[in-house]
């Protein structure tokens, strides 16, 4: 009943009452990216999403597109913008996907939506964390991110997927806001440290 109805009836309808209520400051950093990006306030990447199906997520752009005297992009480090960091550092750069939650692409908790071409290299359970949308926020990123090893961080991903309930999904949200606030381990939610050593923007 929660899992197939009122999470997502819930999902869509606090997702859609928060972007209403922080609106003013989404047209604010949009307007801040925008000149900063030279009108790319925002950055769009292909997802894996429930059932590996490709969706768009959507984030604040914190990295212009600069490039060297050949053409290639010029390293993360010197195309963070300070606007970027900054938006970066207090995770804003992820409000855009309240967006993706709206669309019915994203829950607010689930496993993190992860590089399709890691679809390739998950063995035999890891794949069950595409049976539930992905997330916002997870069990894995309030339970040491990147200080935990490639297969901790897909194990933890698996054990939400099996234990979803309301109490779970409010435990991980209240988490979430703890380290947000702390500023703990922000710069790296994605970095899943795998054997590709591919890393996710």
């Amino acid at each position: 009943m929660y899992i197939n109805f009122i999470k997502p009836f819930f999902d869509v309808l606090a997702s859609a009452i928060f972007l209403v209520i922080i609106s003013p400051v989404l047209l604010i950093i949009t307007l801040l990216l925008y000149i900063a990006n030279d009108g790319k306030p925002f950055f769009f990447q292909k997802r894996p999403g429930k059932n590996e199906r490709i969706f768009n997520i959507i984030k604040f752009k914190t990295m212009n597109d600069k490039k060297d005297a050949t053409g290639a992009l010029l390293p993360d480090a010197l195309r963070l913008t300070k606007v970027g960091g900054f938006i970066r550092k207090t995770s804003l750069d992820e409000l855009p996907q309240f967006i993706n939650v709206v669309k019915g692409d994203m829950s607010i908790v689930g496993p993190r939506p992860l590089l399709p071409e890691y679809l390739e290299i998950y063995k035999g359970e890891q794949k069950k964390r595409h049976d539930v949308k992905p997330g916002i926020t997870g069990w894995t990123q309030v339970n040491g991110r990147n200080d935990n090893s490639w297969e901790r961080k897909l194990e933890l991903d698996i054990y939400y997927v099996y234990n979803q309930s309301f109490w779970f999904d409010l435990k991980i949200i209240f988490a979430t806001f703890k380290k947000v606030i702390i500023r703990e381990g922000i710069y790296k939610t994605e970095n899943y440290n795998n054997p590709t050593n591919s890393t996710p923007k």
